[in-house]
């Protein structure tokens, strides 16, 4: 076999080897930027592209795009849920403020209402308490006419006696006549 070296291979046995190899076919240098090699190269990217978009545009992103579909719905699903939910805590909100109102307004009208009841109650007992003392106050005022009397009578009787004793005393004859009109213009004033 006949050996010639080339400026860009070497020529084994009447065939050219590629640049790209050494003399033990052992790559030089980096294969990937080999120019022998490029077809070959650009062939199977090709081959992985197509098999990458195929399987991508047949498989990966329908389930992506089913994910997202998903997702979005849930999403929207959730959202038209918050509202509603925010729709019935602003109901439920306004119903429990009525009922609160309801509450306060049942509550003062329980208040007046045991104020009035109270209130009549109280003027019944002032009526009563009044009545009473105005009974009492009468009975005492008669009772102090009653003592008043005896006690004017009282000090008729004690007045007469002393001018009796007095008239007696000094040497006189007491008259029970004059004695009694002198007790009686004297208390008169």
């Amino acid at each position: 076999m006949a050996t010639e070296t080339l400026a860009d291979g070497v020529v084994q046995g009447g065939a050219a080897l590629s640049s790209c190899l050494g003399l033990n076919g052992s790559a030089i240098g980096m294969p990937q930027l080999c120019t022998d090699w490029m077809p070959n190269q650009i062939f199977w990217l090709l081959v992985a592209l197509a098999a990458i978009y195929f399987f991508l545009s047949r498989i990966g992103l329908p389930r992506i795009g089913s994910v997202l579909a998903e997702r979005q719905g849930t999403i929207s699903n959730d959202i038209a849920a918050a509202e509603e939910m925010k729709l019935q805590a602003v109901a439920a909100e306004r119903a429990y403020v009525e009922a609160l109102e309801r509450a306060r307004a049942d509550a003062n009208r329980i208040v007046a209402e045991a104020k009035a009841d109270i209130q009549k109650d109280l003027d019944a007992a002032l009526a009563k308490a009044d009545a009473e003392i105005s009974a009492k106050s009468a009975q005492s005022e008669v009772r102090i006419s009653e003592i008043r009397a005896g006690a004017m009578q009282a000090v008729t009787e004690v007045a007469k006696d002393t001018a009796k004793e007095l008239v007696a005393a000094l040497g006189g004859s007491p008259d029970a006549r004059a004695v009694t009109a002198a007790v009686s213009a004297r208390l008169k004033g």
